[in-house]
């Protein structure tokens, strides 16, 4: 049956316009962003070609993420500091730990004679270390293995240079120079392209990536505006004639889209939020359908982690595992995907999209948006990016931490806590507080996360209600943070919170796991062994070696731990006493 003539055109005029926005949307002149912070080492605002931090501009090989103190840099899909930057070079810092392969550099780039004469300096040490994987362990055997193009005999005439003390210094000092071709076609364009005042830039929407000229801002939108004009006279007179057949084309498409798997199906959240905030009225500050964070694409999020790079991967969780991300606009973010066939892997997004829109504390970690595709259900948090403070206190690349910024972490996690038990109406459980769940960032200060298994104490609470405050629910949590009580009357209350805080604060004495399967069966649970300890008087036994200089403190908060991790949750403190307590012993410090 063929397509009646006014539909017909409306639809290849539809076609038209969206391919004219298209291509109005790669033609639009870039510009530099107004930045709010500096991008070193770029004195210039915005970095000169053909570096650039916006999408489609500069050079492809040379998108940075404006960053302080140094910028970041992606070579060979590894992020790189920028330390220094010469007419054709660079000098760059690779901060992380020993790379799974090696930096295979390739045009425009190249390892500079200097950098590969100060690799080849660099001594190789044998390690037997069984978390490394075997072409790491050949890596600091033969550190040349690092940069493949780096080809002897190297020249003498670098040995003035100062030579890293082994390849960890060589990587992270910004020993290591690149150079690169100003043969390259994009180089010779954009000269061109400056004589005539246009803006240097690249079809980012084209595998090749192939260079373009944007013209200048003004006389693009002077040719788009007169051009739109005409296209919004065709288009009212267009609707006017085929808004019928527009209906009809408009199921047509759907239905084609859905036979290729291009429309996802969603959960609507919206009467999620609805039910919601019509059960939480009473809160102090309620819910609202306006404050629903935002609503991603799915592609834009698996753009921003390179399709799920294992390489991007911050690590796993009970529910989904973490990667880093990098939204359009240069912000780095944490995107978790939760697993599929997870039971309670629905619930556990609802909760945290449910919790953290309704959220605002400095010491919690910032929700900005989510994603409900039947590709994936997927979380969009700030990125705090110096670890957790489970690393820093038993991982060795880490520095060990001094007593005041392990008591100043304690009293910022405690005043979180505090903050949802007491500021919020229902009060909120977290149900996991742990240090795997406790984020430090980059000045040690921290937020905690991960709102997976947290509850709202409603009366009644969905599950029935218990005294006290209590919901009766099925006990959940990690290992050797798990409240004894809860998991014995199946009631949790804002104790159960209380109790894994002062596992974490035996954590911050000791330095120890939380739980450890090579200590003796009784001393497996960090509070089993601590308690046996403190009740004896044989507290320096478990002080770790770092804080015994400030014994007095350690014992006032070893005496507060004690008191949380009591088997009655009646016995245990409330979070507001734990604040004003751990406030008290932080001004004694001082």
């Amino acid at each position: 049956m063929q397509m009646p003539l006014i539909p017909q055109f409306f639809f290849s005029f539809l076609l038209i316009l969206i391919l004219d926005e298209s291509s109005a949307a790669r033609s639009q002149p870039c510009s530099a962003p107004p930045f709010s912070y500096p991008c070193p080492p770029f004195d210039s605002d915005p970095p000169p070609f053909p570096f650039a931090a916006v999408s489609g501009c500069g050079h492809p090989g040379f998108r940075i993420h404006c960053d302080s103190p140094h910028s970041l840099i992606s070579i060979d899909n590894f992020i790189f500091q920028l330390f220094r930057v010469s007419p054709s070079s660079l000098q760059i810092a690779f901060p992380h730990s020993l790379p799974a392969r090696p930096f295979n550099l390739s045009a425009p780039f190249g390892p500079s004679p200097s950098s590969c004469a100060r690799l080849s300096r660099v001594p190789g040490v044998g390690v037997t270390n069984e978390s490394l994987s075997r072409w790491q362990r050949r890596l600091l055997l033969h550190p040349l293995l690092l940069l493949p193009a780096c080809k002897p005999p190297f020249s003498q005439s670098h040995h003035n240079d100062s030579t890293p003390v082994d390849l960890h210094e060589y990587l992270r000092s910004g020993a290591m120079e690149v150079v690169w071709d100003e043969e390259d076609a994009y180089f010779g364009g954009c000269q061109v392209c400056r004589l005539a005042h246009g803006l240097c830039g690249f079809n980012e929407t084209d595998p090749r990536k192939p260079f373009l000229c944007y013209p200048s801002a003004s006389a693009e939108l002077s040719q788009r505006g007169a051009y739109h004009k005409i296209l919004v006279g065709i288009c009212v007179v267009a609707v006017a004639l085929s808004i019928v057949g527009l209906l009809v084309l408009l199921v047509a498409v759907i239905l084609r889209y859905k036979r290729r798997g291009m429309v996802v199906e969603q959960d609507d959240l919206s009467k999620v939020f609805h039910k919601d905030a019509l059960l939480l009225h009473h809160m102090s500050k309620p819910l609202h359908l306006d404050q629903q964070p935002h609503s991603f694409a799915y592609e834009e999020l698996a753009i921003s982690t390179n399709h799920f790079d294992p390489k991007r991967k911050l690590g796993d969780g009970g529910f989904g595992s973490v990667y880093l991300g990098q939204l359009p606009d240069g912000q780095l973010v944490a995107v978790k995907k939760l697993h599929r066939h997870t039971a309670g892997k629905a619930k556990s997004f609802r909760n945290e999209i449910l919790v953290l829109s309704g959220l605002s504390h400095p010491h919690l970690v910032k929700l900005h948006g989510f994603c409900c595709d039947s590709r994936g259900l997927l979380l969009v948090y700030e990125y705090v990016p110096n670890g957790t403070l489970a690393d820093h206190l038993h991982c060795r690349r880490h520095k060990r931490l001094g007593w005041s910024t392990r008591l100043c972490m304690a009293l910022q996690t405690a005043e979180a806590i505090a903050y949802l038990h007491t500021a919020v109406s229902p009060p909120i459980v977290h149900r996991d507080v742990t240090a795997a769940n406790i984020f430090v960032e980059k000045g040690l200060s921290i937020k905690v996360g991960d709102f997976g298994l947290c509850r709202l104490l409603l009366d009644g609470g969905g599950g029935g209600g218990g005294s006290g405050g209590g919901v009766w629910t099925g006990p959940q949590g990690t290992p050797g943070y798990l409240d004894p009580d809860y998991h014995r009357s199946y009631c949790l209350t804002e104790k159960s919170d209380v109790y894994s805080f002062g596992v974490v604060l035996l954590e911050l004495i000791s330095g120890k796991r939380a739980v450890d399967m090579s200590r003796d069966k009784r001393e497996v649970g960090l509070a089993d062994m601590a308690v046996a300890k403190i009740q004896v008087g044989a507290l320096h036994e478990v002080v770790d070696p770092e804080v015994q200089g400030a014994m007095a403190a350690v014992s006032s908060v070893a005496e507060l731990a004690f008191r949380c991790v009591a088997a009655d949750k009646d016995d245990r403190p409330d979070m507001r006493e734990v604040v004003a307590e751990l406030t008290r012993i932080s001004r004694d410090c001082t």
